[in-house]
C-alpha cells in the first residue's frame, strides 16, 4: 500500500468529506426539527435535501467506475453545500435559528466544502478528472 491516507480508502464511509457531511446532516435535522423552522415545510425540506445530497453524491460518486465520474458527483456535492449555506441565511433572516446556530452550521458546511474540493484536487493531480 502507498503512504498517503487516500490509498487506504476502500469504502465511501472512509472519506473524510463524507464523514463531515454526515455530521452536517445530523445538525441540520436537529435545528430544523423544532420551533418555527419545523413549521416552514418548504425551507426545512429544502435544506435537509441539500445536506443529504452531499452525503449521497459523495457515496454514489465513489461507487462509479471512473474517477472522472467521481469528480462530477463531487461538483454536485459541492453545489449542495453552497445550497445549504444559502438556506442557512434564509433561516437566520426569518429568525428560525440564532446567530450561534447559523455560525456553527455554516462552519461545518464550509469544512465539508473544503474537504470535497481537497478530494477533487487530489483526483485532479492523478489526472483523473
Amino acid at each position: 500500500m502507498g503512504g498517503g491516507s487516500m490509498a487506504k480508502i476502500e469504502r465511501f464511509e472512509d472519506i473524510q468529506a463524507w464523514q463531515k457531511a454526515r455530521e452536517l446532516v445530523k445538525e441540520v435535522y436537529a435545528v430544523s426539527n423544532s420551533g418555527l423552522f419545523a413549521k416552514d415545510f418548504s425551507l426545512r425540506d429544502q435544506i435537509r435535501r441539500a445536506a443529504v445530497s452531499i452525503m449521497l453524491n459523495i457515496a454514489e460518486g465513489f461507487a462509479r467506475k471512473t474517477s472522472r465520474e467521481f469528480c462530477q458527483f463531487l461538483v454536485i456535492a459541492h453545489g449542495s453545500a453552497a445550497e445549504v449555506q444559502a438556506a442557512l441565511y434564509v433561516a437566520l433572516d426569518q429568525s428560525y435559528i440564532i446567530k450561534e446556530q447559523f455560525e456553527r452550521l455554516y462552519k461545518i458546511t464550509d469544512e465539508t466544502s473544503k474537504m470535497i474540493m481537497g478530494f477533487s484536487s487530489y483526483l485532479n493531480k492523478l489526472k483523473s478528472c
